[in-house]
């Protein structure tokens, strides 16, 4: 957390102490260095220079991405390798006009996505030559083309309903700027090939993010593998709507010698007596009161004083927020017209539902968290 107010040369004396945690591989001290970094250059922007970041150079980025993404740019980026490539060949290869690449590939190098190497020579960044990578080009597509709409539109459709708060699934931003009264969910299931890059999008949403099952977020061994009773169940974990497992299968690989099966909960029927239930980034597409009524169709296959419930989601802090939570409560709006949650408001809901929390894990600077819940 980042006290407000600080002083440019305090917060460079911040980032010194935070990069000797960071060299030594200590969990969240990366999460801090880009908060600090973003503080600085809060601290150090005229009101001029910002105003200009935030109308003109982050849009032109995201167009310039797709574009490249759409022209192969950065694949003959990283074909070319150390030498680099001149923006005359890249615009060759992608069929275009070089002036027109040429003032792209300058506004990308000042926006250090890519690199220039010498005056109208272009070498990869390691997010360029990632762009490369289906999960992360897909990204691009997606959020310009899926997401980009109904956020641009955003002023405009709450100007329309008298900034009331959006709580309809099927009359929200997203249906204004795509003119459908389709849900989110609904729509990207008709739209086959958003379909495909949403999914391939999400499976590298969280690479390289905290996840709850690294060695000091969640104690695994202490709070699930020693208490587990095969007699009671030999299901260790449930992970309810977990897509396609990724999550067991993390799960498994970092702690192979666990107890107990685990089950990817894709049936109406529920596996019962399991030592722990799982929710994965499932409740905050739905409201409240979806919400009780999800978690309380799974109490009648806990069993009562061992089963415990864990949930994955954003918990949004009292204070000071960092961006990478925020943003994604801004996604949930524009796209579902939901929202992520404060601890509170988690409790409200579990209670509701019939649960307490136990505990929640989190780093001190993070996005998602690990709420432990028991029956009431």
């Amino acid at each position: 957390m980042i006290p407000p107010a600080l002083q440019p040369e305090e917060i460079i004396a911040e980032l010194q102490a935070v990069g000797s945690a960071y060299a030594e591989k200590k969990p969240g001290a990366r999460e801090q260095l880009l908060n600090l970094s973003h503080a600085l250059i809060a601290s150090l922007e005229l009101p001029s220079e910002t105003i200009q970041r935030m109308a003109f150079a982050e849009p032109a980025r995201a167009a310039h991405c797709r574009i490249a993404v759409e022209l192969k740019l950065f694949e003959y980026l990283k074909e070319s390798g150390p030498d680099g490539i001149s923006s005359q060949d890249l615009a060759a290869k992608a069929d275009a006009h070089e002036v027109l690449i040429s003032r792209m590939m300058k506004h990308l190098a000042a926006m250090n996505t890519i690199h220039e190497k010498s005056p109208d020579i272009y070498v990869s960044s390691p997010f360029s030559e990632a762009l490369t990578e289906p999960k992360h080009r897909d990204g691009i597509i997606y959020t310009y083309d899926v997401a980009g709409p109904p956020l641009r539109g955003l002023p405009e459709y709450l100007k329309s309903i008298k900034y009331d708060l959006p709580t309809d699934l099927t009359d929200g931003p997203f249906q204004a700027a795509h003119k459908t009264q389709l849900p989110f969910f609904a729509w990207i299931d008709q739209n086959p090939p958003y379909l495909q890059l949403f999914n391939s999008y999400m499976s590298g949403y969280r690479a390289g993010k905290p996840s709850w099952v690294d060695p000091d977020f969640y104690p695994v061994a202490d709070r699930l593998a020693k208490p587990f009773d095969p007699s009671i169940s030999e299901v260790l974990l449930v992970d309810i709507g977990g897509g396609l497992g990724h999550d067991l299968v993390e799960l498994k690989a970092k702690h192979p010698t666990l107890p107990g099966k685990l089950v990817l909960q894709d049936r109406p029927e529920p596996v019962r007596g399991a030592r722990a239930y799982y929710l994965h980034s499932v409740l905050h597409d739905w409201s409240d009161d979806d919400c009780v009524k999800i978690l309380e169709q799974l109490k009648p296959a806990m069993e009562p004083g061992y089963s415990k419930l864990l949930i994955s989601e954003i918990v949004v802090p009292r204070q000071n927020a960092t961006w990478p939570v925020t943003v994604v409560d801004q996604v949930m709006l524009i796209l579902v017209a939901m929202q992520e949650r404060t601890e509170s408001q988690w409790e409200n809901i579990l209670k509701r539902a019939g649960f307490r929390i136990q505990k929640i894990y989190r780093y001190e600077v993070g996005t998602e968290s690990l709420i432990e819940a028991e029956m009431e």
